[in-house]
């Protein structure tokens, strides 16, 4: 009995007049928007200037696409500088080939300029985009349906899905369909999402602790879902290295989560200087916190709650300093 696969799209390609519009760079765009809206929410109930995402993406979205690239031709060169290979194709992204590892990497070094000239804290944005990325790279991957790309092992399954010839990987042309890998990520990736979500709402991660725990759930999920590819990629001790770069990633995530500790602040607006404040619902209430702005002159008041936080502006600092709370 013949089993219903997944279809692949039958172009990825269309063209208005000379232009063409490509899919991948659509759902590029789209994860990029997605991952702004909600890290511009979060920004602006952590008391960050309204609309400070978008120059924040500025910097963040061509050094992440720049890494994300450099990433990809550096664990895949083969197809850059091997026999058959073309260097030119290097500049082509809109092909597809962009490794997250690198897209996050040099994309937190934009980051980092941007916090620098808007003078937050690099670890509350940090924390802020943490749920917004994973959707952004769950919608990413959709460009790899379109594309026919980065699918895993032959599979006869109902939830396999279909390849054409032309784009079935060398040793694999006798084979009509295969893990959706690029599906696993993308639904992985939505439940990281939720999960960094909920897990922040509830404990009220500071000091990057909410983007570390992404890096590790991500991490835990691109191991296993790197397993299943058959796209060519360099390998070391019978792992990939996409799988190797997991490990560091998890360890280090876990490491950071161990070590690190730190109250979410926000950062209030009084009078024209913006002034971080340990994080406490009731505090920020009596106080008249509201979006980010405080009256000028006013003084926060103590909630009626057991034990009070103490959210000195002078004490924020000398606490960022000997490596407590850094302003997140």
């Amino acid at each position: 009995m013949d089993l219903a696969f997944i279809p692949s799209p039958s172009g990825s390609v269309w063209h208005l007049g000379p232009i063409p519009i490509r899919a991948y760079a659509l759902a590029l765009i789209a994860g990029i928007v997605a991952a702004c809206w909600i890290t511009e929410v979060r920004l602006r109930s952590r008391g960050a200037p309204k609309w400070a995402v978008l120059d924040i993406a500025t910097w963040a979205v061509p050094f992440g696409i720049a890494g994300g690239r450099l990433y990809h031709v550096f664990t895949s060169p083969d197809a850059y500088f091997g026999a058959d290979g073309d260097p030119w194709k290097i500049i082509a992204v809109w092909e597809g080939g962009l490794g997250i590892p690198g897209a996050i990497l040099l994309g937190g070094v934009g980051v980092w300029f941007a916090c620098r000239q808007l003078k937050l804290p690099f670890t509350m944005v940090a924390d802020a985009l943490a749920p917004g990325l994973p959707v952004a790279q769950a919608i990413g991957r959709l460009g790899n349906w379109f594309n026919q790309e980065l699918y895993g092992k032959p599979l006869e399954a109902f939830w396999a899905v279909q390849i054409d010839p032309a784009h079935r990987v060398a040793g694999y042309s006798e084979y009509a369909a295969f893990h959706p890998t690029f599906l696993y990520e993308a639904l992985w990736n939505l439940g990281v999402a939720l999960l960094v979500w909920g897990a922040d709402r509830k404990a009220k991660f500071g000091a990057g602790r909410a983007f570390a725990v992404y890096v590790a759930l991500y991490g835990i999920g691109r191991f296993w879902i790197e397993g299943l590819r058959i796209d060519p990629a360099q390998t070391f001790a019978g792992l990939r290295l996409n799988q190797w770069m997991s490990v560091v990633v998890i360890v280090a995530a876990v490491i950071y989560l161990l070590r690190v500790r730190g109250t979410r602040q926000v950062f209030v607006l009084d009078g024209e200087t913006r002034v971080p404040v340990a994080w406490d619902s009731g505090r920020a209430k009596a106080a008249g916190y509201a979006g980010g702005r405080l009256p000028k002159g006013s003084e926060l008041t103590e909630p009626e709650v057991s034990e009070p936080v103490k959210a000195e502006p002078d004490e924020v600092a000398e606490d960022s300093k000997a490596g407590g709370p850094d302003g997140t």
